[in-house]
């Protein structure tokens, strides 16, 4: 492709300012239309954002002849259905995280984006992020020597929506998210601990309903080990008091250890025996742009994406076994 001229389905919050106007800003890129079912708000949102096409059916998005790649930004239940249908009109997709509501439907997604040779790549833009490229290269650099292990700890206060069930957001609700805030949030802290020390192979779960407010599990922790040998731990809650919100990820050493976090984007701080150092990184004002940036790359024949179908579903693997969903086949590049 010479150019890239998007359609996004499903031009919601998402799309405002995280990823949205990065299909406009970027060189050889461009937003020719949108799709959302509410017609005033796509209406609106095509306005604002100076798009020219703008439509309240999926198949007229997907039609149009003037649009080469598709975003897909809607609630996980459809991300099968709408990006299936994008490459089988012959058109790359990039679809919002978590890549699909479990791992087969990530299977079944990566099968025809191979049947019809359409590439596919997965919203887990921290993979492109400043700052956990800088934690790569501190690691590859072996900063804190010889990986060992890793500790996630992720604590959040219920909002007050939360508590009140007419109030509550699709993410709680499983047949919409696939498992509420787990699923929402905890995806972008394995995918980009795939990206910096490689393969999980194995997780075990405990998952629980403790705060009662909803429907969906509140509370998870798990065990996992990285195809390296490399051994983790991780707690999320979603019912935490307001005082304890946590948001950490720690890495431990031969040499040491680093500390950095998931959405905080507090200084990554590297402690080893020679002292302690901090490191901070700027953020774009479009946090999907860079990893935006690399899928138009590609399809225009430079460079490379580094958050594809099967990266994505790696994720999505690691998830069904915390959550006890054994028996499926694993995918292997």
């Amino acid at each position: 492709m010479k150019d890239i001229h998007w359609g996004i389905i499903g031009c919601g919050n998402v799309c405002e300012k995280k990823s949205g106007p990065a299909f406009y800003k970027i060189k050889h890129s461009s937003l020719e239309a949108v799709m959302r079912r509410d017609e005033e708000k796509v209406k609106d949102y095509a306005q604002r954002h100076s798009v020219s096409h703008y439509y309240t059916s999926v198949q007229q998005l997907i039609n149009d002849p003037e649009v080469n790649a598709i975003y897909v930004a809607t609630p996980p239940d459809t991300h099968k259905e709408y990006a299936i249908a994008a490459m089988r009109a012959g058109k790359p997709v990039y679809v919002e995280k978590p890549m699909a509501l479990n791992y087969d439907e990530c299977l079944q997604m990566i099968k025809v984006s191979q049947e019809t040779g359409q590439k596919l790549f997965v919203a887990f833009y921290r993979r492109a992020l400043p700052y956990f490229l800088k934690v790569k290269e501190l690691l590859n650099n072996e900063a804190i020597g010889k990986v060992l292990t890793v500790t996630i700890q992720f604590y959040k206060a219920p909002t007050e929506a939360d508590k009140v069930p007419e109030k509550q957001a699709w993410r709680l609700k499983k047949e919409i998210a696939g498992g509420g805030y787990f699923y929402d949030l905890a995806p972008h802290t394995l995918d980009i601990l795939d990206f910096l020390l490689g393969e999980i192979d194995d997780a075990r779960g405990f998952v629980a309903n403790l705060g009662h407010l909803y429907e969906v599990e509140d509370t998870v922790s798990t065990v996992f080990r990285f195809k390296s040998g490399v051994q983790g731990m991780g707690h999320w809650c979603f019912v935490a008091s307001p005082n304890e919100e946590c948001d950490l990820i720690e890495i431990m050493g031969t040499k040491g250890k680093m500390t950095f976090n998931t959405f905080a984007f507090e200084p990554i701080v590297l402690k080893i025996d020679e002292g302690t150092k901090w490191y901070e990184t700027e953020h774009p004002e479009h946090i999907q742009q860079p990893l935006i940036q690399t899928i138009v790359d590609e399809l225009r024949g430079y460079g490379e994406c580094p958050s594809t179908g099967v990266s994505g579903a790696r994720t999505a693997w690691v998830m069904d076994k915390i959550f006890g969903e054994d028996g499926i086949r694993k995918w292997t590049e």
